[in-house]
């Protein structure tokens, strides 16, 4: 597979100009949060494993958003739904726990975001929008109609990553008066996270038939590929490519199958993870508490 790929070039399986502009981004990370904080009213700096989430967050962002799979992506819904699952599940964590505090509070509390934020990341809201974007995304005419115009999938999928930082925001709120869910309910709405996903997950994995018309017609594939691959490239070997196919192992259902059960796999593992966090915060918090009428009687004795 990867010697097929050469064909593309270098820019259309590295970006480099989207590699340049992420570079820029971790130096503007550093220079704001590190030695110009005070011109932006900054307090602390961060912690030296928040410096090391952002750039992991950077790293993976490259990875599926400028690296070959995002050019496999366009290709094979397995490479698709592993973007899917790093952009939209891992990514928001890293940042939201990665930028200090203060930076949050100077954007969140701006006048205009302040109230829209406050309603969007009420639990139940937060919990509709990001799931019920996700599934609406993965019908199958919203999809081909996405993958049809850089405009169109780059609308969709930043709206979408919006949606998803607001979903993580109940459950990881740095702000200590924006953390207000009880553990019980921060645990009930990781459960409903993956129920809600799960339908379209399924829809996917158990369809008898390939979906999207992106991954098994000609004319949408080659639309869909001109997403990331330049278009002088692209005009010069149309009549080389016979499709998708050409470039993975396995037919369209099976590659479109796989991609649902990587989907859900990756996402119980993200839950899972952010589950046991909670719970573990929780059990410690309660063995840390003292009984009052305990501590009352030990000093009368």
């Amino acid at each position: 597979m990867w010697l097929e790929l050469q064909i593309f070039g270098f820019r259309a399986l590295w970006s480099p100009y989207f590699l340049l502009f992420l570079f820029g981004l971790g130096v503007a990370y550093f220079l704001v949060t590190g030695p110009y904080r005070h011109k932006f009213g900054g307090e602390e700096k961060p912690t030296h494993m928040q410096q090391f989430m952002f750039l992991l967050a950077l790293v993976l962002l490259y990875a599926v958003k400028g690296a070959p799979i995002d050019l496999l992506s366009h290709m094979m819904l397995t490479a698709h739904m592993m973007q899917m699952a790093v952009y939209y599940l891992i990514f928001p964590i890293l940042v939201i726990k990665s930028i200090p505090v203060w930076i949050w509070k100077k954007f969140i509390y701006a006048p205009i975001i302040k109230p829209v934020f406050q309603l969007l990341t009420k639990p139940l809201i937060s919990l509709l929008l990001f799931n019920g974007l996700f599934s609406l995304y993965h019908i199958p005419a919203i999809f081909d109609f996405a993958k049809s115009s850089q405009i169109a999938h780059t609308s969709v999928s930043l709206i979408i990553l919006i949606a998803a930082f607001i979903v993580w925001w109940p459950l990881l709120s740095p702000i200590r008066e924006m953390d207000k869910m009880r553990p019980l309910l921060k645990i009930f709405y990781i459960f409903a996270n993956g129920v809600l996903i799960t339908p379209a997950c399924v829809l996917i994995i158990f369809a008898d038939e390939p979906l999207f018309a992106a991954y098994s017609q000609n004319g949408a594939w080659l639309q869909a590929l001109a997403l990331c691959v330049p278009g002088d490239i692209l005009e010069g070997m149309a009549v080389q490519i016979s499709g998708p196919e050409m470039f993975s192992p396995m037919s369209t259902l099976e590659d479109q199958q796989l991609g649902g059960i990587i989907m859900k796999i990756m996402q119980e593992i993200t839950y899972g993870i952010i589950l046991a966090r909670v719970f573990f915060k929780w059990f410690t918090d309660e063995s840390l508490k003292v009984d009052p009428i305990a501590t009352e009687v030990q000093h009368s004795q």
